[in-house]
């Protein structure tokens, strides 16, 4: 992914259509001057709609469309004839994507799959003719319903990136050298914290030509539920996937202070991310000889972990098939 043009949020003003208005007209012949009324209803006003498409991984390109505006529904005209509904807008957005009221910020809806729709904005109705009014009593109503108005008001789109298996970890972990070498996925790597500073998506090839998508999230740091560095922003995507696997460097100080420290940050945020399945791996392993390997291994007796290293490949081959495993439990 190029890191300018991932959009994962965008606000903006919707309008949806007015209806249109009713017809009050009375039909009139030649050989019948009084034949009563005949006004059809008017059209709808356009809806605005937002429909999945997987080949999309950007809101960028509702970010510089910040205005939306649905078209007005045509009146109705004589002989019953209904006015055209207004026309509709369709909003492509990638799969995860969640909508929310502008003002409260109360969730709407999400968009799972391809080619779902579903109505951001709802237009106006469209007000009946003077046909319906007609009875015993009143057999020429000359007033017919103006059409309903359209809604307008903010809203917000939020994308969550589809992935089986979220990076979870402190900047420069090692995640961004994990799925460069696992996938045909390009990062930005290099030795220093917030390299990564969007979600990286790569497509691991495993065996008999099956596959999962793993993402990269930039790193965590205590304090990111509460807004500290980056991590406040990408949280979010690490709820649409299936499984997390936390890495934590062989050169860490304290490995296992430093796993409960990124499971404490995700528990603020989301109490319910600590449900997904979960795995720690320890990267950069060929740092380490068999008596320091045993020495952390002492350390997380009770933590499920695995060591591998991205350098030398190292236990690469084991680290997805217990990825896959856990995928498949």
């Amino acid at each position: 992914m190029v890191e300018s043009n991932f959009v994962d949020y965008v606000k903006i003003h919707c309008k949806s259509g007015h209806g249109g208005a009713g017809s009050a007209h009375l039909r009139r012949e030649k050989f019948v001057p009084k034949g009563g009324p005949d006004g059809g209803d008017g059209g709808r006003g356009g809806h605005i709609i937002l429909e999945g498409n997987q080949h999309k991984w950007t809101l960028l390109h509702l970010k510089y469309s910040k205005h939306v505006k649905a078209g007005n529904g045509n009146p109705g005209g004589a002989q019953r004839k209904f006015g055209a509904d207004g026309e509709d807008i369709i909003l492509e957005v990638p799969l995860g994507t969640i909508a929310r009221d502008g003002e409260t910020g109360e969730f709407l809806f999400e968009i799972t799959e391809h080619g779902e729709q579903k109505t951001l904005m709802e237009g106006g109705r469209g007000g009946l003719g003077n046909d319906h009014f007609k009875s015993s009593t009143n057999q020429t109503p000359r007033y017919a319903q103006p059409g309903e108005p359209g809604q307008e008001g903010w809203k917000i789109l939020e994308l969550k990136v589809l992935a089986d298996v979220g990076l979870v970890g402190f900047p420069s972990a090692g995640k961004s050298t994990l799925l460069s070498v696992v996938s045909a996925a390009k990062p930005k790597i290099a030795d220093y914290p917030f390299t990564t500073l969007t979600p990286n998506l790569g497509i691991v090839n495993y065996r008999d030509e099956q596959s999962f998508v793993m993402a990269d999230i930039p790193g965590i740091i205590e304090g990111a539920n509460e807004g500290k560095g980056l991590g406040l922003r990408f949280l979010r995507h690490i709820e649409r996937n299936s499984m997390l696997l936390f890495l934590v460097p062989a050169d860490s100080p304290d490995h296992l202070k430093e796993y409960h420290i990124l499971l404490n940050e995700l528990e603020k945020y989301n109490p319910e991310l600590l449900d997904k399945q979960r795995l720690l791996a320890i990267s950069k392993s060929d740092m380490l000889d068999e008596e320091l390997s045993k020495e952390i291994s002492t350390e997380l007796k009770d933590v499920p972990h695995l060591f591998f290293s991205s350098a030398t490949r190292f236990n690469i081959p084991q680290l997805k098939d217990k990825i896959w495993q856990i995928l498949n439990s």
